[in-house]
């Protein structure tokens, strides 16, 4: 027996829970308690945002519809739109997305985002980036983001966990697979949305087991290539300059960056109170989508921002939770990667928002209002989910064994052989008798030794003997007297044969040098 086998634990092959695992809703607690956390943590973000969208953008919307709640109401139908969605990602197996439907998958994130470049339109946002469908600005980069994770978990599953490729094709199909939607999103331009998957990319490199020297030198030259991107056009070099000094320019370039600052400042500790944000009323731009952190802090004070921190950091764990306790080396790297991305684009938000980083025009997921933004951060979802769902408790060497057993009556197999984990009370435990009859229970102390009239069975040492009756010991004493069929050390005729224990109490007792022994 192999050292796993001999430290492994029987688990049933359904997924329950060992011996001595709690289970909550019939499920082992590993797998449910992240999974419980994680949705409940979702559904309490998407609501608080949902109703801090309503906060911050009842004013524009009413002066430019005239319907206070216009964009709750989107927001509302593109959130249940993502949920029906997320539901139906996380019930199907994730394998599905993984290696079966991958390259129809992928051929259609290509051709949306070739098309954004072709036909795409700005939004007068400065960058090439969605789509117009006529009622919904479709923005392909945010579901490119789940085809990527797709493609780089199938890809190191082949080559990590499979061996089906060798290095050169695992660098080929990376470069490939991952490398060209990159580099679409990358011309658009959406800086943003690609440093969130080179994060990524990097978390799951790092997770597969990709050498560490190689994950290093990506990190540096994404570093290299995003400040030679940022000061390769004036409205990127412009950003960086904002946020170095954005007092510089007050009333144009750093004009929305301090109005957020404005907005912090006037939060303090505990906040205005929702709905009572004043850089709302047209002072602060976008206060409903990239700087809708900023509106949080001025209504609910450093209280709220740091609750909205703290329940992306439950999201956190709850994600990695998952992950850790995968099946298999895809689900793990789908868990952890789209757990990355939510958290990697909401660290890209906030430090933007608080003049750490220059503004990439990045949402926070689950708050900030948006169809693309909700729709493709609620199947992030989705997908985590799914790998929770379809979880599996490892089996080991002697399941196959375990699940092989009958049990009968009283715990019993055809043979009349007792099972292991079923115990018999004593008195059903076997009958011994030569002849057939039940032996009387119980046991009986003969002093003084053997009784003569055993035939066989004595020694007449004059030691104490027991003699054990059938239900003692399974059925039959053990003597020396011959073994019938009915039972070991049975005399026959119905009488209790002699069991010997060995050398007597004052035999083991007396020492070695008080001349030789006898049995």
């Amino acid at each position: 027996m192999t050292a796993r086998q001999r430290t492994a634990v029987a688990r049933p092959r359904d997924g329950r829970a060992p011996r001595g695992e709690g289970t909550l809703l019939g499920v082992p607690e590993r797998f449910m308690r992240p999974r419980l956390v994680l949705i409940a943590c979702v559904g309490i973000l998407v609501a608080f945002g949902t109703l801090m969208v309503y906060s911050a953008s009842s004013v524009t919307a009413l002066g430019a519809t005239g319907d206070a709640a216009y964009y709750l109401k989107r927001q509302l139908m593109f959130a249940a739109v993502g949920s029906v969605v997320a539901v139906g990602l996380a019930v199907l197996d994730y394998r599905v997305w993984v290696r079966r439907f991958l390259m129809p998958i992928w051929v259609v994130t290509v051709a949306l985002l070739a098309l954004v470049i072709v036909a795409g339109t700005d939004n007068d946002m400065g960058a090439t980036r969605w789509i117009n469908l006529g009622f919904f600005d479709l923005q392909p980069s945010e579901f490119a983001k789940l085809t990527i994770v797709f493609t780089a978990a199938n890809v190191a599953e082949r080559y990590f966990e499979e061996g089906s490729l060798d290095w050169s094709g695992f660098l080929r199909l990376v470069i490939v697979g991952v490398g060209v939607p990159l580099v679409l999103i990358v011309v658009q331009p959406d800086k943003g949305s690609t440093m969130v998957l080179g994060l990524t990319i990097v978390v799951m490199g790092y997770l597969a087991g990709v050498p560490k020297r190689i994950l290093v030198g990506l990190l540096v030259m994404g570093l290299l290539g995003f400040l030679a991107l940022s000061l390769k056009d004036d409205y990127s070099r412009q950003r960086l300059l904002t946020m170095l000094d954005p007092w510089s320019d007050p009333f144009d370039t750093g004009y929305q960056l301090i109005q957020g600052f404005y907005a912090f400042g006037s939060g303090g500790l505990l906040g205005v109170g929702i709905g009572f944000s004043r850089q709302k009323y047209s002072y602060l731009p976008m206060a409903h989508n990239d700087f809708i952190f900023a509106v949080i802090g001025e209504e609910c004070g450093l209280l709220g921002t740091l609750g909205v921190l703290a329940g992306f950091a439950v999201f956190l764990w709850a994600g990695f939770q998952i992950a850790r306790y995968a099946p298999d080396l895809s689900g793990r790297l789908v868990a952890a990667g789209c757990t990355t991305l939510v958290i990697v684009q909401l660290l890209l938000n906030v430090c933007g928002v608080l003049g750490l980083f220059p503004l990439s025009g990045k949402p926070i997921p689950f708050l900030s209002y948006g169809g693309s933004s909700i729709l493709a951060s609620l199947m992030l979802v989705g997908m985590i989910v799914s790998v929770s769902v379809h979880s599996r408790l490892p089996e080991t060497a002697y399941d196959g064994v375990r699940h092989t057993w009958q049990l009968e009556d009283e715990g019993r197999d055809p043979a009349g052989l007792e099972l292991v984990g079923e115990p018999a009370a004593r008195s059903g435990r076997g009958r011994a008798s030569s002849g057939g009859a039940q032996a009387s229970p119980g046991f009986t102390v003969v002093e003084g030794g053997a009784r003569r009239g055993a035939s066989g069975s004595g020694r007449s040492s004059g030691r104490a003997t027991t003699g054990r009756g059938a239900a003692g010991r399974g059925g039959s004493g053990r003597g020396t007297g011959a073994r019938g069929s009915s039972g070991r050390g049975s005399t026959g005729g119905g009488r209790r044969g002699r069991i010997d224990l060995g050398p007597s109490a004052s035999d083991r007792l007396r020492g070695r040098d008080k001349g030789p022994r006898t049995r």
